[in-house]
Formats: structure tokens, sequence, C-alpha cells
């Protein structure tokens, strides 16, 4: 995948509450939106948005809900749609491995054919009985810039964004299904992963019963540039990545780290 950081990135996010375990409804819906906001570069469903996050669900209907990341049907309808309309779209559903286990991860389809899959490599405890971990922190280079894709749980982490900044992301995508009453974990987070790594941060988080919307969009200094509350909706923004340099030059913070020194009691002269 090829990407132009020169040029400002047309961003739409959506949240919509969508039914679980009724994924030919949710990829009509998701096509309709993609439709809709088809001048958008980049585009970000929330996580599970296909099957809808329910864990009790998927338990019982893996066998129907579960897509092979290549050759199932949300792939084909979202390589499909990024290819006709010229962006990129990243979208949360339930990936069953090569192994038959099943995987919370990202589809990310970008306009010249490329398809790429995320898997959660850092699950939430009630996850741990239900989900295989992935096993690595890529980033992503796409026409709309370069992305660290992360899931939920996994922006209270900070070493994950810091790594996936340092690797050359210049989006942190972060599909979520954060529950009701917890809004303060996405604004706080979301801007603090932002601001830390001068990158922007998109949180994409569903609004379905039980949850608690408040997507946002947040720039390198931590601004947000829009934001959701509880209902239906569809954020836009523009990102001009070259804020990001901009705001490097200004507090070199990322290129001074001392990473040898944060380990406990570890001198970093000491081989």
């Amino acid at each position: 995948m090829t990407h132009q950081s020169s040029r400002p990135v047309r961003l739409a996010v959506v949240q919509h509450a969508m039914p679980v375990g009724d994924p030919e409804h949710t990829r009509r819906h998701l096509a309709d939106l993609v439709h809709a906001h088809s001048g958008a570069d980049l585009i970000v469903f929330p996580e599970m948005f296909v099957p809808g996050y329910d864990l009790d669900v998927v338990r019982a209907r893996s066998a129907d809900l579960a897509e092979d990341p290549r050759t199932g049907p949300t792939a084909q309808l979202v390589s499909a749609l990024s290819q006709e309309h010229g962006l990129t779209i990243v979208v949360g559903f339930l990936e069953r491995a090569e192994d038959g286990k099943l995987c919370n991860s990202l589809l990310i389809a970008a306009p010249g054919g490329d398809l790429a899959t995320y898997r959660k490599s850092h699950l939430f405890p009630a996850e741990l009985p239900v989900f295989e971990a992935g096993h690595e922190l890529p980033v992503i280079a796409t026409p709309a810039g370069v992305l660290g894709p992360q899931i939920c749980f996994e922006h209270a982490f900070p070493a994950i964004a810091t790594t996936q900044a340092l690797g050359g992301a210049e989006i942190l995508v972060i599909p979520s299904a954060v529950g009701a009453h917890h809004e303060h974990l996405i604004e706080v987070r979301t801007r603090a992963r932002a601001q830390d790594n001068q990158v922007f941060a998109i949180a994409a988080n569903t609004n379905s019963p039980g949850f608690c919307g408040h997507s946002m969009v947040v720039d390198p200094k931590g601004r947000v540039l829009a934001a959701a509350g509880l209902e239906d909706a569809v954020l836009e923004a523009t990102l001009d990545l070259s804020e990001i340099p901009a705001e490097r030059g200004r507090e070199p913070s990322l290129r001074m780290g001392r990473p040898n020194l944060y380990v406990l009691g570890h001198r970093e002269d000491t081989a």
C-alpha cells in the first residue's frame, strides 16, 4: 500500500447502532454509508461492526458469523467498495483464523486492491475465553496516510501507540466497543495517545445498546476536531498530515526518548 502525506485527508467516522447477529443487514448499511460518504479518503467503522459486539452471540453463532479475512463476504464487499470509490475503509469483523480460532479483527481495504487484517493483540479479560490474541503491532501505509490500527482496550496501553508512531504511523485508528458510562475513557485516552505521540487519533465507538458512543477525532496537539454523543452520527473532519512534523519540530519528545531507561532498575549504559 502506498500513501501521500502531503495532501489533506478527508475523514468520515461512523457511529451507527447496528443489530447483533445480522451481518447481511449490517453489510448493506455499510455499503450505503460508503456510497453516501464516497468523497472521503478514509472511513472508519467501530469494533466488531459487522456481527455486533456480543460475546454470548459470538460463542453461540461463530459458525455463521466468523469470516475468512480474504474471501469472506465482508472482505469482498469492502475491497470492492474501496476500489469503486477510491477510499480506504477500516471496519471491525469476526475473523476465523486458519486454525479455526476466532479473532476480534479489523479489515483495512485500500483503493489499489490491497487488503490487510489486524487482530486485536491485547484482549479485554472477558474476551480471553472467546478470542485468540494477535501477535503483531503493524503500521499500514494507505493512500490516506500510514495507519496504526488498535482495537478498544488497546488504547489503555500507551506503549502500543508509541510503538506504532515510531514505526511511522500518522493516524491511530481505534475502532471500539466501550461500554455505557465509560465515555471518559475514550476522551482521555484518545487525546492522550494523540498528543503523546503527535499523531492524529480516531476513536470510532459503537453506540449500540449497552455502549457509550462518543466517537471522536483528535489532532497531534490533542485538540478534538469532531465528536459525537450517543446518537447515530458520521463525523467528518479534514486531517492535515503536515501538522505531525510541524508539532514534532516544536517539541521533539518522540525522537528524544531513551527506551533503554524504561526498564525499572536498568541502567542505560549497562550492556
